[in-house]
């Protein structure tokens, strides 16, 4: 990406790509970005978890309680279709043709396999899984922990009608005890239906995994959700790769980005996270008319101040004339008419 956002959603649509030829591959039973990352050294991953455990700077967990607006079952069930919901993290529910969907349901109060050790949420969710509406369906981005929490999973599966995820993941739930047949599977460039609900597997830049050896063994994805009303793209993890204009010219215009804008570290893992300038300028790509910010508010994983992520998107969006979103948590946006939101981390600590 060049140094300056230049982009328009105000260009002429591109033509589409052809994508027969660029479905995920796998090298040795292991998934690969279609762009090559650089490959770090032990004495580089030692150096980054050391970092990070022993040099952390001050401001990247809050001293203030984050606000959260409380949600209820009778609120949800009086929504309209287009109603979308931030609950944590990447963690989305909305309501398209009539139907709740849940994006990488993550209710833990650790994003971790250990509930003692790890990441620790900065506030409780808006409201709890006893208190979700039964789901047209669940859509995971990949298998990390912070977008996929067995607790959840196991608790929300009996409720959901349909499961999509990208390749391998499935497995990892059929291995859980989730019925496989509520299970789709998709590599990049797939698609599914789930009554008039078009979901397209995309291509992202990360990796995966859950434990020491089986680093990329399951397939990590972007997806794009399409209605008759509304075009919705969902960024998982990535970094900046120019899959994002690939998936642009197939399925954009979309009227509203999901977009990753946190844990990002651009010295030690620009490929597999994006820097703000990179979130504004994928939304850009993917041709998108309103930005709702992502992967930030909820756990501390990065080396950078807890409010960071949002004033700099937010900075970067006036300066290039896009629309952005910051609901608070719980908050219900409209994603038919979106507006702007208040920007309920200013004055916390």
């Amino acid at each position: 990406m060049s140094s300056s956002i230049t982009s328009s959603v105000n260009s002429p649509a591109p033509q589409p790509v052809s994508t027969a030829s660029q479905g995920a591959r796998q090298v040795a039973g292991r998934y690969r970005n279609a762009q090559r990352a650089p490959q770090r050294g032990l004495w580089d991953t030692l150096r980054i978890f050391a970092k990070f455990t022993f040099n952390r700077p001050a401001g990247t967990v809050p001293e203030d309680a984050i606000p959260v607006r409380a949600l209820s079952r009778a609120e949800l069930d009086q929504a309209p279709n287009g109603s979308l919901y931030r609950l944590g993290h990447s963690t989305l529910l909305f309501k398209l043709d009539d139907g709740w969907w849940i994006t990488d349901p993550v209710f833990c109060e650790r994003a971790s396999p250990l509930q003692w050790l790890g990441p620790k949420r900065f506030h409780a969710p808006p409201l709890s899984l006893a208190e979700l509406p039964p789901l047209s369906g669940i859509l995971l981005s990949h298998d990390h922990y912070d977008h996929l929490d067995k607790a959840s999973m196991l608790a929300l599966a009996p409720r959901a009608e349909h499961i999509i995820t990208p390749l391998g993941v499935g497995d990892r739930l059929v291995a859980w005890g989730i019925d496989a047949k509520k299970i789709r599977q998709l590599s990049w460039w797939q698609e599914t239906q789930v009554g008039a609900l078009t979901l397209a597997c995309t291509p992202a830049q990360h990796f995966s995994g859950r434990g020491v050896n089986d680093g990329n063994r399951t397939l990590w994805a972007s997806w794009a959700v399409l209605s008759a009303e509304l075009r919705l793209f969902f960024s998982g993890d990535s970094g900046y790769f120019p899959g994002f204009a690939d998936i642009g010219a197939q399925y954009g215009p979309f009227d509203l980005t999901l977009m990753e804008t946190g844990a990002y570290n651009g010295d030690d893992w620009p490929h597999v996270h994006m820097l703000p300038e990179h979130s504004l300028q994928a939304h850009l790509d993917v041709r998108g008319r309103w930005l709702l910010p992502i992967h930030n508010g909820t756990f501390d994983l990065a080396m950078h101040g807890w409010r960071e992520p949002l004033e700099r998107i937010c900075t970067l969006a006036e300066q290039h004339s896009v629309s952005v979103t910051t609901p608070m948590m719980g908050e219900r946006l409209d994603m038919l008419a979106p507006q702007p939101a208040q920007a309920w981390w200013q004055g916390l600590r």
